[in-house]
């Protein structure tokens, strides 16, 4: 706006109030100088910030391993180490042996629909532990005691199947 001797007062806001213009002059170029200055910092602290993560999230991704979709071998739920693997032409039967306890599956080669899957897991002595229905991928995990004892295992994906004999004696 302008008033009656020609020079700017103010523009109208948003909400009809008057508002001062930016100073020219001096003091407007001292502001701007320290607004670049302030971004120059901003985008150097940026830099650094990303020069330090960028490195950490890399190693973390190695340490950790890839991640996205994991074929259904990897989905058991087994701990201790892998000890003894049978193959099938459906699937495979995998016995796993911690400390005290032995831990078997029943993983489907190609997983998808639902069909008739088996596991079963003996200690010599004892009662086989069994885990079977229709299942998309595997069949188990089932577990058993089997500290200083011998266990057999057997596992079926639809009309294939395969057993162990006793093992881990």
């Amino acid at each position: 706006m302008f008033d009656e001797a020609g020079g700017v007062t103010g523009v109208l806001g948003g909400d009809g109030a008057r508002r001062p213009l930016r100073p020219s002059g001096r003091q407007g170029q001292q502001r701007q100088q320290r607004r670049q200055g302030q971004q120059g910092r901003r985008v150097g602290r940026r830099l650094v910030t990303v020069l330090l993560v960028l490195p950490l999230l890399g190693a973390l991704g190695l340490v950790l391993g890839p991640t996205g979709t994991a074929p259904a071998q990897a989905a058991v739920a087994c701990s201790g180490r892998l000890v003894k693997t049978v193959t099938f032409p459906a699937g495979s039967l995998r016995v796993y042996k911690s400390r005290a306890y032995a831990c078997a599956v029943t993983v489907a080669r190609k997983p998808g629909a639902r069909r008739a899957m088996r596991v079963s897991l003996q200690p010599r002595g004892g009662r086989a532990v069994v885990d079977s229905g229709r299942f998309t991928e595997l069949a188990g995990p089932v577990t058993v005691h089997a500290l200083n004892r011998c266990v057999r295992a057997s596992g079926s994906v639809g009309s294939s199947s395969g057993s162990t004999g006793w093992i881990l004696c």
